[in-house]
């Protein structure tokens, strides 16, 4: 059987399993839609809590970013696995035994003012979009290549699947979904690892692979260095980026996850505050698994990858992933010297970030003399003649190693249930958001339970929607518009969540301004430079040298400083407000 054909198998299988449990865990009231009814046991909460944190960026994006980017990309790694710790120790366990159904929720009470949760909606529902642009644009990549069809459908498939279990199910129907998604995931990616770490390193633990020795005796990296030296590019296992900026995505990275509402709020969903700490603890076994086992992803890809391309096949006569994923708009070749040949060089390829290809009248592409697709961008001098989207390194790389039909089908099965797990949280958040913070916490307080539930289903719907939009029209790579998420919830939601939990004496007039300050200043910087000052040689207007990944750190600490400064001018909280910081933080 083909590789389409398999995928069609398997891919289909795993969405039918989907369905099935959100039809089963229909949600039957909002405690159910909100937080599953607070029954889910910490073990499938851990499994959830991974599907849900392990995202596009964790199983598509992250090992791509490592490929191209190498030691550099290690602050993908650092800072999303630090986070976790970060979040189980100091934030889960306390808002659980707060009580609330969602962020929100929190921010309105513990800061006793509408405004606090007005703000903190906002915020969600901003960070939340950001955040699932990037699972769109995943589940997007993965259909274009495996189902061959164009990214724009592959986003529309994938916004059915998760109207579906998101809308009927709720938290109820998506947290058992998710545990589905977990085993699947978990599956499809340590498979191709092995099969990579024993064909590369004559191992069967990837970890121990990417440490290990080649055939001829040379260690692994050693090979890769050499292979990078010779096509011109920088040592794989030196930073390039300046320390500054490689310190700032980092904390960003972690202390955006302890902001993350789509991830808090799954410890909402066990029973009590110690089966909490319980599921944090399991989702970090869970988590690491991937974790640790994605630099050698990206290095086995990196390393296959330039042993194909570097005697500068010819065209005719490339490989056929090179091709299929060509015809996906993935990756492309420009015959620069006319010669037929692929050369892979460092230098960019296009003025332009992405290639942009011509199209007939009809709208079919348009092909050159060897059968390659054209492009309308305006080409420089570089001796690159390849474009490849680093989002398609751990989907493609079963393929480039010529790895069973099977095995490519499975990962692509895999980076959907990804992708389609986080984007459902994602989706709760906005919809949670809507109908009990912004409807019925503010509009209709008196609304019916039935009419919540209702709005909360509808809301869910029109998220779907501008989901799917934002995956068609995506700022940048999947691991990128997710890191844009991080800074974004580190700078607005991480101050005012730890400064509640830890400081009483924290006002509404404090966590509001703080708020508002780090979200504004760090959505205006990234939007600059990401949209309106996409000069190739922007960054040296950075602030400090920091990049807009990385910028929300110093969001987060403008928040801690208006906040501390305006609470400080300001009334004290209520001795209640005071008194139930205390009590949150007591041992049950």
């Amino acid at each position: 059987m083909g590789v389409q054909g398999w995928t069609f198998l398997i891919v289909g299988l795993t969405f039918a399993l989907y369905i099935f449990i959100a039809i089963r865990s229909r949600a039957g009231s909002t405690g159910e839609f909100y937080v599953a009814g607070k029954h889910v046991p910490p073990l499938a909460n851990g499994m959830a809590t991974a599907a849900d944190w392990m995202s596009a960026a964790s199983f598509i994006g992250m090992a791509g970013l490592i490929s191209f980017m190498g030691a550099d990309g290690s602050v993908y790694l650092m800072g999303w696995t630090g986070g976790y710790v970060l979040l189980a120790l100091l934030i889960a366990p306390y808002l659980r035994k707060f009580g609330r159904y969602t962020v929100p929720d929190f921010m309105g009470a513990r800061y006793y003012s509408q405004l606090a949760r007005q703000v903190a909606v906002i915020c969600a529902i901003f960070v939340s979009f950001t955040y699932v642009a990037g699972q769109m644009r995943g589940v997007g990549i993965v259909f274009s290549r495996f189902l061959e069809v164009d990214i724009e459908l592959g986003v529309i498939i994938g916004m059915a699947i998760v109207f579906i279990y998101a809308v009927l199910g709720g938290m109820k129907g998506i947290t058992y979904t998710q545990v589905a998604q977990y085993c699947i995931l978990i599956f499809a990616y340590m498979v191709p690892a092995i099969f990579l770490s024993l064909m590369l390193a004559n191992t069967a633990i990837p970890q121990i692979g990417l440490g290990g020795q080649v055939e001829d005796g040379t260690w692994l990296l050693d090979k890769l260095n050499g292979l990078q030296k010779d096509l011109g590019f920088d040592s794989y296992t030196d930073y390039h980026k300046p320390p500054i900026d490689i310190i700032a995505i980092t904390a960003c990275l972690m202390l955006g996850t302890a902001g993350l509402p789509h991830v808090i709020i799954r410890f909402f969903t066990v029973p009590r505050v110690r089966d909490a700490r319980i599921s944090a603890g399991w989702a970090l076994v869970f988590i690491a698994i991937l974790y640790t086992t994605a630099p050698a992803i990206a290095v086995f890809a990196r390393t296959n990858l330039l042993e194909t391309l570097k005697n500068q096949p010819a065209y005719a006569q490339a490989p056929e992933w090179f091709t299929k994923w060509e015809d996906s708009g993935l990756i492309t070749w420009v015959d620069k010297n006319n010669d037929g040949q692929i050369t892979y060089q460092t230098g960019k390829v296009f003025e332009e970030k992405k290639p942009s290809y011509a199209k007939d009248k009809d709208g079919a592409p348009l092909r050159g003399e060897h059968g390659q697709r054209l492009t309308t961008n305006q080409i420089n001098d570089s001796p690159n003649e390849v474009y490849i989207d680093r989002d398609i390194m751990v989907l493609a790389n079963p393929e480039i190693a010529n790895l069973p039909n099977w095995v490519i089908a499975l990962v692509a099965a895999g980076g959907l249930a990804a992708a389609l797990s986080t984007a459902a949280g994602l989706l709760l958040v906005i919809s949670s958001a809507v109908s009990h913070d912004l409807l019925k916490g503010m509009i209709r307080p008196n609304i019916s339970e039935k009419g919540e539930l209702r709005a909360a289903r509808l809301a869910a719907g029109g998220a779907v929607i501008v989901a799917g939009l934002l995956g068609i029209y995506p700022p940048d790579y999947v691991a990128a518009v997710v890191a844009f998420a991080f800074g974004l919830a580190a700078s607005s939601f991480f101050p005012a969540v730890l400064m509640g939990i830890f400081f009483k004496r924290m006002n509404r007039a404090g966590a509001i301004s703080g708020m508002l300050v780090g979200i504004m200043f760090t959505a205006g910087y990234i939007i600059y430079f990401k949209f309106i000052n996409t000069d190739p040689d922007a960054n040296e207007y950075w602030l400090f040298g920091i990049s807009p990944e990385g910028i929300g750190v110093i969001g987060m600490l403008l928040n801690f400083i208006v906040a501390i400064i305006i609470c400080c001018i300001t009334k004290a909280p209520p001795q209640d407000v005071q008194d139930l910081v205390d009590e949150i933080r007591a041992p049950e």
